[in-house]
Formats: structure tokens, C-alpha cells, sequence
């Protein structure tokens, strides 16, 4: 019965080093499109560089470039804020999206406005 639970302890401590292995890697160049307010379809890029938990880069639009700040990468969890300035009003972008594979779906939101967006890794 002991040598069970030291080898179910043993598995269980490989399983959780192995984790990040096996969740996605964020990093790259990512293209997302949404629906902008007037129904126009907007493109988004998105450049991510993930460094074990932390997750840094920028989003890329009509507004020019945006530095990305709390950056987090979970496994296949990412979150993340930009801070964009529409008519003098800063207003900050929340990005919450799950990796898999080479798409993330995101869940955007910006004030009271909020809306899905995919992101496909660029090639």
C-alpha cells in the first residue's frame, strides 16, 4: 500500500512538471478580424512573446501599435490589457483567450463593449 502512494506521488509530481510541455506556445504573430461598431469587419495583429508565466508584446491596429501590460499565460490561458486612446479618452482593452493549437479565441472587452474575436497564428 506505501509503495502505491509513493508511486501515485511520483506519477502525480511528473504529470505537473510536464504540464507547461504540453500546453501551447503563445509566442508568435497572431491575426484576428471582429466586428467594429459600425458592423465594418477590423483586423487586429497580435505579437506575443511568452516567458514561462509571463506574457509580454503588442496589438497592432487601425490605432497603431499598443504595448501589451499584465500579461499572464496559464497553460493555455492568456490574459492580457492594452491601453488605447480613442478622441483623448484612455480607454484599457481586456483580452482573456484560450490556446489551442494555432488559434486563440478571445473574448475582448473595451468599456461597456465587448465582443469575440479569433486570432489565427500567422505563417
Amino acid at each position: 500500500m506505501k509503495t502505491r502512494i509513493v508511486l501515485f506521488g511520483f506519477v502525480l509530481t511528473l504529470l505537473l512538471v510536464a504540464l507547461p510541455v504540453w500546453a501551447g506556445d503563445a509566442s508568435g504573430t497572431w491575426k484576428g478580424s471582429y466586428a467594429g461598431r459600425d458592423g465594418q469587419t477590423r483586423e487586429a495583429t497580435i505579437t506575443l512573446k511568452s516567458e514561462g508565466e509571463k506574457l509580454t508584446g503588442t496589438v497592432s491596429g487601425r490605432g497603431g501599435d499598443a504595448p501589451i501590460k499584465d500579461g499572464v499565460v496559464k497553460g493555455n490561458d492568456i490574459s492580457f490589457s492594452v491601453v488605447r486612446d480613442f478622441g483623448g479618452n484612455q480607454v484599457t482593452v481586456k483580452y482573456t483567450g484560450k490556446l489551442s493549437g494555432d488559434e486563440i479565441q478571445f473574448k475582448v472587452e473595451a468599456g461597456e463593449r465587448s465582443y469575440d474575436m479569433v486570432a489565427k497564428r500567422a505563417q
